[in-house]
C-alpha cells in the first residue's frame, strides 16, 4: 500500500483544482451581486465548509478535485472516512492548526508530503488519514 501513496504534486493539483471550483462560481456571484469582501467570504465559507467535510464522507474519500486526480483520502485503519475523521482533518488540521502557526505549520506539512515517505501531512496526523491513489473497497 506505501507505494499508493499520493505526493506533493498530485496533492496540490487537486488542491488547486478544487479551488477553482469552489473560487470560480463564488467569484462570479460575488461580482453579480456586488457583494463585499466580508459577505463573500461568509458565502465562501458556507459552500465550502460542506464540501470539505461532507463531500468525502459521502463519495469515498473523494472532492472533485481528489477525483479528477484519482487519488483520495483513506484512513490509516482501513474504515471509511467519516464525518468526524474529516472535522479533525479539516477543522482542527487546517482551520486551527495552520491559522493558529500563521501558516508555518502548512509549510512544514508540505515538506512533510514531498519528503516523508509515507506522504503524511500534519493534518493527516491528526486526522489518522493519507491520500492514497487506491481505490476504495466495496
Amino acid at each position: 500500500m506505501e507505494q499508493s501513496r499520493a505526493g506533493f504534486w498530485i496533492r496540490m493539483g487537486a488542491n488547486i483544482l478544487d479551488g477553482l471550483l469552489l473560487g470560480v462560481p463564488i467569484g462570479i456571484l460575488s461580482v453579480i451581486l456586488g457583494l463585499s469582501v466580508e459577505d463573500r467570504d461568509i458565502v465562501n465559507a458556507v459552500i465550502s465548509v460542506p464540501y470539505y467535510l461532507l463531500l468525502p464522507v459521502v463519495w469515498y474519500g473523494y472532492t472533485v478535485g481528489k477525483r479528477t486526480c484519482n487519488i483520495r483520502i483513506a484512513r490509516i485503519d482501513g474504515e471509511k472516512v467519516g464525518f468526524g475523521t474529516m472535522v479533525l482533518r479539516y477543522i482542527v488540521g487546517f482551520a486551527i492548526v495552520y491559522v493558529l502557526t500563521l501558516g508555518i505549520a502548512m509549510i512544514v506539512s508540505a515538506f512533510m508530503v514531498g519528503l516523508r515517505e509515507d506522504k503524511r501531512a500534519i493534518h493527516d496526523f491528526i486526522a489518522g488519514t493519507y491520500v492514497t491513489y487506491a481505490k476504495p473497497e466495496g
